[in-house]
């Protein structure tokens, strides 16, 4: 892979704030003897063939009525297990934080990093027949940031173009230094075959799309039913080992638990019952992943009660996290005052001048700012956990004389919420492994994210410095400053940092199965063409 004159080449590690400024050979190795990921760690080697069933929880990642279409996928990101499968990745986050060149061999930055130059895969094609190549991945992009779908890259482009068959050029008009770790949780890592996408038009495309990825599309039940088989022609060679995989959504973690005891299934993501995680442990495989997500509570602070800091205060000081966290979570996850998890580079436990529980100030600042003479709106995703925790934060804001009705919603109805305007608090997760990533801080708290109720220019500055940066100390700093400004405005308490469970039967092998991978958007992409049947 080769390096700028100009640029340097950049690897994430996982864990902490590491970077490394190089890629080794090993790991980005170009042309078709290159790895695209790392073999599962297991007791048994992988096997060639056999078929999975993986389960998905229908109010998140069980749930794509607009189909699987990069641009068009209203859900985008959160069914980023069926994407990969039939897409590939041009990059992979893999075990401990590796950025793994898949359909893309390596990157460089330039120009004081406004520009990237992505090398790509020669000698890839689309499952199609059509060649998997720099003007088709250009042409991906440059669709993509016209997109609707909130999961669509924000990068400031002026110009993406393909100048030779294996080279896309990205020009900003602002450096990004995050640029790599923002494609992983944005429609950008999923290439949909151009000629495919242009002959079938959008509409039937999403419910029968093409890719490059391991797994082609046999049959698309929107929302229910996925099935895949494998990609006779995929780039990397022994690859996948499955022969075929298909997605099913359930209802939730008790019908996912039940149907893998039934032997309907071989893997569950993204299970958050404590208890169900316990009783999977005894029966099955559980992966447990270093949490970068958090969960928080956003208020829209453009319209009341919430554009009142005093009452932005009082909702702070009438939370008391740690019996929620005890009683919901069974103490699994660490308490967060800032937007990245432990699993995440640039993690602030503690934030200076954060203010904390204290239900005295609580009920004075509610008095004070009206609070207590209104009902506020508490809305979250259709969970349990999630559920549960709305109701403990509307018992203990009640003792401070905050009153709060509940709604719960499943992704896409809470996506409507949010781009309504019509919100008054969410509790909901935010953070990403990188904090400029696409679900990072800038998702919650920047005022250009549809899923902000936060509008302050020089919050935006700040984020827009900490992700320009190059220097990882740099970067921090400015994350931490950021964090520092959100708690000293009361824009939305942090509670804790919180990854969800894999669950799979044993004699599955493979990355997020059997082996830990950092999470990606709450969960990890699992790496579907290293997973196998072990027996």
């Amino acid at each position: 892979m080769r390096l700028s004159s100009t640029g340097t080449m950049r690897r994430f590690l996982f864990g902490g704030a590491a970077l490394l400024l190089a890629l080794t050979a090993a790991a980005c190795g170009g042309g078709g003897s290159s790895s695209s990921s790392t073999t599962a760690a297991a007791s048994t080697a992988p096997k060639a063939g056999g078929s999975l069933t993986v389960f998905e929880w229908n109010g998140y990642s069980g749930d794509w009525p607009a189909g699987l279409d990069p641009a068009t996928n209203i859900n985008g990101a959160a069914t980023q297990s069926q994407m990969n499968a039939i897409y590939g990745s041009l990059f992979e986050l893999g075990p401990n934080g590796t950025i793994i060149p898949d359909l893309a061999t390596g990157y460089s930055f330039s120009n004081g990093g406004k520009t990237i130059t992505l090398d790509i895969r020669p000698g890839v094609t689309f499952t199609d027949g059509t060649p998997f190549n720099a003007a088709a991945v250009a042409w991906n992009i440059n669709r993509d940031l016209k997109s609707t779908c909130t999961c669509k890259p924000t990068w400031p482009a002026k110009s993406v173009t393909a100048p030779s068959p294996s080279t896309v050029v990205v020009n900003l008009a602002l450096p990004d230094g995050a640029f790599i770790a923002q494609i992983f949780d944005s429609t950008a890592d999923w290439i949909a075959s151009p000629t495919a996408v242009q002959k079938m038009g959008e509409k039937a495309f999403a419910v029968k799309p093409v890719g490059a990825g391991p797994f082609e599309v046999v049959s698309d039940t929107l929302s229910s039913e996925l099935v895949l088989k494998k990609n006779p022609g995929y780039w990397q060679t022994g690859r996948p080992y499955l022969d075929n995989l298909t997605f099913k959504t359930v209802g939730g973690d008790e019908a996912a638990y039940e149907a893998m005891l039934a032997g309907e299934g071989q893997v569950y993501e993204g299970m958050s019952t404590p208890s169900l995680i316990k009783q999977a442990a005894s029966h099955f495989n559980v992966v447990n992943e270093s949490p970068s997500t958090v969960y928080d509570l956003q208020l829209n602070t453009l319209t009341p009660p919430f554009n009142n800091p005093k009452a932005r205060q009082a909702i702070y000081a009438a939370t008391n996290i740690a019996p929620i966290l005890q009683h919901i979570f069974a103490n699994q996850y660490p308490i967060a005052e800032g937007f990245t998890g432990p699993g995440g580079i640039c993690n602030e436990p503690t934030v200076p001048g954060y203010q904390g529980y204290d239900p005295t100030l609580a009920k004075t600042l509610a008095q004070q700012s009206g609070l207590d003479k209104v009902t506020i709106k508490l809305g979250t995703i259709q969970n349990l956990v999630a559920e549960e925790t709305t109701e403990a934060l509307q018992t203990q804001w009640a003792a401070a004389g905050i009153h709060a009705t509940i709604a719960d919603y499943q992704l896409a109805p809470l996506i409507a919420q949010f781009t309504s305007g019509k919100w008054q608090s969410m509790v909901q997760t935010a953070g990403a492994y990188d904090p400029a990533g696409g679900v990072g801080v800038a998702f919650r708290f920047s005022s250009l994210s549809p899923f902000s109720g936060v509008h302050d220019a020089h919050l935006n500055t700040l984020l827009n410095q900490a992700a320009a940066a190059g220097s990882m100390s740099q970067r921090c700093a400015l994350y931490n400053q950021a964090a520092a400004y959100i708690a000293q405005n009361y824009y939305g308490p942090f509670y804790f940092a919180y990854a969800p469970a894999n669950v799979a039967v044993k004699g599955v092998v493979g990355p997020g199965l059997t082996e830990p991978l950092p999470t990606v958007v709450v969960q990890p992409t699992i790496l579907w063409e290293n997973v196998a049947r072990s027996s």
